[in-house]
């Protein structure tokens, strides 16, 4: 097990986790490597965030562009993907600093977690039920085999409600139980969290809403339609998905931005949930201006205390 340290920049959407990951990659010579779920689809770029190359201040970016839309993505092979990358900067002598809103590709990458395979006979199954009798009775089930599991997923999240029955066939037990207690992979890994007032991020996803409109996300959304409608994973995307019913002519397009809206701050109410119960991240306050000076003296008490229980 290699020895170099892991720094995981984590919170919620619009607090401002890109922006931090490049001032510590700045200052401490590292490099960036995303786990966000849907950067990983090349074209979906204003709508998931993503940094343009010229604003990523030189720094290496990993893990962006290299899935075909009509490809889902798996946290098991993201993980292979993303440790190789760890390898290789800690081989090179560079911090690598992983970053993303998507908290089980995060905790998939810096933690011990072992993801159950899956059963192609089972997966089809499941989906062709899906198609027949919708998600709401799929998540009836899941709801009455496994409530753990099911007050955890977003009754409307179809994709994450098959997976979750598919575990349960595959291993006989529930599918919470497949998430192990706190432990990192990387003995000297520090999470930092980025957080501010929840009114004030509410203010700033409205506001990131209406510029990636300004940017020309319909436009965005029109040109990937077509490989879209097909797209189990990506067309469902926050954001996507609400121009994609416009596209249709399903809602209005001031329909889809308020839906956009309203979905992402409920995305966002979900990550607090999964990030919060996390005693090992170290908070930094977002609105302070010094965000990266808490982030850096963070790491160095973490740095200090790990060298002494080693001594």
């Amino acid at each position: 097990m290699t020895a170099g340290p892991v720094i995981g920049v984590v919170g919620p959407t619009a607090a401002g986790k890109s922006d931090l990951a490049l001032d510590l990659a700045e200052r401490l010579g590292g490099e960036v490597i995303n786990t966000d779920s849907m950067q990983v689809y090349p074209g979906m770029d204003i709508g998931t965030a993503k940094i343009p190359v010229a604003q990523r201040r030189g720094i290496a970016h990993h893990l962006l562009d290299f899935l075909d839309i009509d490809q889902t993505a798996s946290v098991a092979a993201f993980q292979r993907l993303a440790r190789a990358v760890i390898e290789d900067c800690h081989g090179r002598a560079v911090v690598p600093i992983v970053v993303g809103g998507s908290a089980l590709y995060t905790r998939g990458v810096l933690d011990e977690i072992d993801f159950p395979g899956t059963d192609p006979a089972i997966r089809a199954r499941l989906e062709q039920e899906l198609a027949d009798h919708g998600t709401p009775a799929l998540y009836e089930r899941l709801r009455q085999v496994d409530p753990a599991a099911a007050a955890s997923i977003e009754p409307a999240n179809s994709r994450r409600i098959v997976r979750a029955l598919e575990v349960i066939e595959l291993t006989g037990g529930g599918f919470k139980a497949t998430m192990p207690e706190l432990k990192y992979h990387y003995p000297r890994t520090i999470q930092i969290g980025v957080r501010m007032p929840r009114l004030a991020l509410d203010q700033r996803i409205e506001a990131r809403v209406h510029q990636m409109w300004a940017q020309g996300f319909v436009d965005e959304v029109r040109g990937l339609e077509p490989r879209l409608r097909g797209a189990r994973t990506a067309s469902r995307a926050i954001g996507y998905a609400q121009v994609l019913a416009f596209l249709a002519g399903e809602i209005s397009e001031a329909e889809a931005q308020r839906q956009t809206i309203v979905a992402t701050r409920r995305f966002v109410r979900r990550q607090d949930a999964w990030f919060l119960k996390d005693p090992r991240i170290h908070w930094v306050d977002a609105l302070a201006g010094d965000a990266v000076d808490q982030a850096l003296t963070a790491i160095e008490k973490v740095t200090a205390a790990s060298q002494d229980r080693q001594q």
